[in-house]
């Protein structure tokens, strides 16, 4: 859901950034990598961030004016939220920032604007994503069908 909206979207900001599951990256590849995002068209050299302080530093320094969306995908520490510089005046008026995470007990440390639970899907639709997953297709390759049934029926 989040990968869609940041697509429909990103044309209608300054500056963008879509952070790919974030718990498994390091606080300052996380700092340097939204930098290098939303500075890529003004300017093409990669920011370099020696510690998370620094980084906090050039984010606010640098990004505070500019209108941006920033998605921040699979969050699941509040050190990762901070190590962002992210708060209401960090960024431009009209700056969008969504937060996906399995932990909302976060969301609420966090006191977002808006909490969008997504709805749990169908036995149907759980069997077609792990198909196309799997498969490439909408349905599993002859001799799996029943087993992609299971495995679907053993998640729930």
């Amino acid at each position: 859901v989040a990968k869609a909206i940041f697509n429909k979207y990103q044309d209608r900001f300054e500056g963008k950034s879509f952070l790919q599951n974030v718990r498994k990256m390091k606080l300052v590849k996380l700092q340097e990598q939204l930098l290098f995002d939303i500075l890529k068209p003004a300017n093409a050299t990669y920011t370099k961030v020696s510690c998370v302080d620094e980084g906090i530093h050039e984010i606010k320094r640098r990004l505070r004016n500019r209108r941006v969306l920033v998605i921040v995908d699979d969050i699941d520490h509040m050190k990762q939220f901070k190590a962002l510089a992210i708060k209401y005046d960090s960024f431009g008026p009209g700056s969008r920032i969504i937060i996906t995470t399995r932990d909302q007990h976060l969301l609420k440390i966090l006191k977002v604007d808006m909490i969008y639970k997504l709805p749990a899907m169908n036995r149907e639709e759980a069997f077609q994503l792990l198909s196309w997953h799997a498969f490439r297709k909408n349905y599993p390759n002859e001799g799996y069908f029943e087993l992609a049934r299971k495995a679907t029926d053993y998640c729930g």
